[in-house]
């Protein structure tokens, strides 16, 4: 089995919601959907209060070549549009819609029929996917057509969907590759003939054996495609990981991926580029788990975009409680929710509860220079040095020493005996160090 090269930790699985079936989550009375759904610049509201919006209807255009376009996830009348709070408590611009019934856009395949057959050639692949607001589902959000489209200096050799699924408690990327196998495989060809190149790669952890049988015995079926076992071992689902475990090549520092040949797509991602080309479906819906140990019930959901969080927590009986802190993703990477009314995003893939013996931060001590977040680094980076020139504020050895290579992935902060907040300071300094980097290469 393969793995990455460098670092990494191994935290508790904790995929207590691995048996939950994916369930279709009830439509609410009213979606919320953000104006920021995509890395990059945000969409620009194409609606006005008073208007009879469907299904799948634009109703946010983008604004850049780092853009993509926002859909309606349900039918109804346009409330309003300004200013609503995300689960940062950030003001950010979004479409209010009230619900009235579900009427889709009628060029929308909504049959069950899996749709083998691709008819679009390469260019209207990638102009189906940018016109249907596909990104990336793995966390980032980067627009799916823009990854598709590399620079002409750069020739891309292969496709690498990530099925690793690495952060704790997640289950989504597992259920679906658990339950629409087909669909992902046949998105994974679409993005090979996106990309002109003849090889996928799907990369598996081994603590998924039924995906790894069920998407290896389809995979016959399907040229170009090998399914590849990966070992348990976090950040794996990191691009750059992924990369290093799958083909044995590492992106250079402050490079591309595609740099090494490979373009990486999540396995969320890849069904949802099947039901943008094979069934012309925007991306306005997604699935997401619910889960935590202090939590009764474990489901995965398909839920519409712009669906509340309370709705949500609401619909599965409620905040448990014992939970201290709600995070919306993993707890290795996630963020916190500091506002439950905030609404669901195209990235959003969970919701997790966690009590306050696993949020409780141990008291601070002084480095004992163990070196451990130096083996954990999974970049090769020096975290206790990054700690204590970001404390110092010394962004001229910060950039020499790389920070800007940091994936925020948690792996030092989590090895720490001394339990100082590495990441807090880094992802801090890093922040600082890129804004000047940009400002520098804008002269």
């Amino acid at each position: 089995m393969r793995t990455f090269r460098m670092g990494g930790v191994h935290p508790a699985d904790k995929k207590i919601s691995q048996n939950a079936q994916i369930e279709k989550l009830p439509v609410p009375k009213t979606v919320y959907i953000s104006m920021i759904q995509h890395l990059g610049a945000p969409a620009v509201p194409c609606v006005a209060p008073g208007d009879k919006v469907k299904v799948g209807q634009v109703i946010g255009t983008p604004t850049g070549f780092v853009s993509a376009p926002v859909h309606s996830s349900v039918s109804g009348t346009v409330k309003s549009v300004g200013m609503i709070n995300d689960l940062s408590k950030r003001p950010v611009n979004t479409v209010v819609i009230e619900v009235e019934g579900d009427e889709w856009l009628e060029t929308i395949d909504r049959t069950d029929t899996i749709n083998r057959d691709i008819v679009l050639d390469q260019k209207q692949i990638i102009e189906r996917i940018k016109e249907c607001g596909v990104v990336g589902l793995g966390g980032a959000t980067f627009p799916t057509n823009v990854k598709l489209s590399p620079p002409p200096t750069v020739k891309p050799t292969c496709v690498i969907i990530n099925g690793a699924e690495c952060e704790p408690y997640l289950t989504s990327d597992y259920r679906v590759m658990i339950e629409m196998p087909e669909q992902v495989l046949i998105g994974g060809t679409i993005l090979m003939k996106a990309l002109g190149v003849n090889k996928c790669y799907i990369g598996i952890e081994e603590n998924k054996p039924e995906a790894i049988k069920k998407l290896s015995s389809l995979a016959a079926n399907y040229r170009g495609i090998e399914v590849v076992t990966l070992k348990k071992k976090y950040p794996q689902g990191g691009e750059k990981q992924l990369i290093d475990a799958v083909i044995g090549k590492k992106v250079p520092s402050q490079g591309l991926p595609v740099d090494t040949g490979a373009v990486v797509q999540n396995v969320g991602t890849a069904f949802a580029v099947y039901e943008a080309v094979q069934k012309n479906k925007p991306l306005f819906e997604d699935i997401m788990t619910v889960t935590g140990d202090c939590s009764k019930q474990q489901r995965n959901f398909v839920h519409r975009v712009g669906t509340p969080l309370s709705f949500i927590m609401d619909y599965c009986g409620g905040v448990p409680e014992d939970a201290a802190k709600i995070i919306s993703g993993g707890p290795m990477m996630g963020k916190a929710v500091a506002n439950t009314d905030a609404p669901t995003l195209k990235g959003t893939s969970s919701i997790l509860f966690l009590t306050e013996a696993q949020t409780k931060r141990q008291p601070e001590s002084n480095c004992i220079r163990c070196g451990k977040c130096v083996e954990a680094c999974p970049m090769g980076l020096e975290p206790y040095l990054l700690n204590k020139l970001g404390r110092a504020a010394m962004t001229e050895e910060l950039e020499a020493h790389h920070v800007y290579d940091c994936i925020e992935c948690g792996c030092c902060q989590f090895t720490c005996p001394a339990y100082i907040p590495l990441l807090d300071t880094i992802r801090q300094s890093k922040a600082t160090v890129m804004k000047i980097m940009r400002s520098r290469a804008s002269k």
